[in-house]
């Protein structure tokens, strides 16, 4: 593992605090002096306000990079479904059309049916490859773009978009990896939810219902909180891939490395994240959904009496778009802070606990020691 993390050379981990005493207290001057802070950040354990308002400056400063990044990869796997879709749709339209015309007491013929569900699967398919190629790069971007503004070094586009490229395989795999890990206890926890239900419905009488319900409680019980320690105990696994040029079973290692002893502390801000990302998206669904809901409502108004399916994807087009438009902004959002705040919670850690400050301090070039 690189000693610096892609920051340039510095002492060994766990050597003296910047400028050779804990800050607070700089040999010759006595007094407390605040930790240097070239970039986002100040190169010191960081408080809860020091990685929100971390998150928050990264966002003002590094916009362009962050967001032209997603509307570039989010757009694009917009475009892949889109094109997926309409070749599926030019495929079996006549399929479909057979289909969609049957009246409510007719069942569709197998030789219409399959290939239309097979052109949905299809294009399905496609869509969920393009979505996870571009939340695997905005995973990685955002560990790029926080490299610099921990330093307080511009950057440009193009360099973030390379080094963020190079990482995309090595993500690809550790959120896989990460996703079939959790997946255990939550498909022991949708197991219990079904014994649950089992023991509510089929078995209403008798000793056997309270027994199917007990199950599935302590099973959901029992589950739950493992899922969420485990998606804890490897959240900083992106970070350790970007930052250290870690592969993906490293990187969870890294991980759990970096989270042991403190847990909660993680747990607690990383939620606090999601929850500020997903109240600010919402917010800005509103005047989309209703700008949306305009222009659905005068689309409408423009059909005959028995449209096509190809006039009615017309006449809904407005409103398709302006919704799209408004959950690609607030996917750039959702996709853009918590995962700055993982990113500086990972830094965080190392400064606890590896004393990554002065490493940090000597690439910014700041002076090993200042005045009061």
């Amino acid at each position: 593992m690189a000693q610096d993390a892609g920051w340039g050379g510095g002492p060994p981990y766990g050597g003296a605090p910047y400028g050779g005493a804990p800050y607070g207290g700089p040999p010759g001057w006595g007094g407390w002096m605040p930790p240097p802070k070239p970039g986002v950040i100040p190169l010191a354990p960081l408080k809860l306000g020091d990685i929100l308002g971390g998150a928050f400056s990264t966002m003002g400063r590094y916009w362009k990079q962050l967001f032209g990044i997603g509307v570039a990869v989010y757009g694009g796997a917009l475009v892949v479904a889109g094109a997926a879709a309409l070749i599926a749709y030019s495929a079996v339209s006549a399929h479909l059309h057979r289909v969609i015309s049957l009246s409510a007491e007719q069942e569709p013929s197998s030789k219409d049916l399959t290939p239309v569900l097979i052109a949905l699967g299809a294009s399905w398919l496609v869509a969920m490859v393009a979505l996870t190629i571009s939340t695997a790069m905005m995973y990685a971007a955002v560990p790029a773009v926080l490299q610099e503004a921990v330093l307080g070094r511009p950057t440009t586009f193009s360099v973030i978009w390379r080094r963020a490229w190079a990482r995309i395989p090595a993500l690809i795999g550790t959120v896989i990896l990460t996703a079939l890990i959790v997946m255990i206890p939550v498909v022991l926890a949708m197991i219990g939810f079904l014994a649950l239900m089992i023991g509510a419905i089929a078995l209403t009488d008798g000793p056997g219902a309270a027994v199917w319900a007990s199950l599935g409680f302590l099973g959901a019980l029992a589950t739950a909180p493992l899922a969420a320690w485990l998606w804890v105990k490897f959240s900083l696994a992106p970070s350790a891939v970007v930052f250290e040029g870690q592969r993906p079973v490293a990187a969870l290692r890294r991980s759990s490395q970096l989270v042991r002893g403190d847990w909660w502390r993680i747990f607690g801000i990383s939620l606090l994240a999601f929850g500020m990302a997903a109240v600010a998206n919402y917010f800005i669904q509103i005047p989309f959904s209703f700008l949306g809901m305009f222009s659905g409502v005068i689309g409408g108004s423009t059909l005959a009496d028995d449209p096509n399916p190809a006039a009615i994807a017309l006449a809904m087009s407005g409103y398709v778009v302006i919704i799209l438009l408004g959950q690609l902004i607030g996917q750039l959002v959702s996709a853009t802070f918590p995962q700055l705040v993982t990113g500086l919670l990972y830094v965080d850690r190392r400064m606890r606990t590896e004393n990554l400050g002065p490493v940090l301090a000597e690439a910014a070039a700041v002076p090993p020691q200042y005045g009061p």
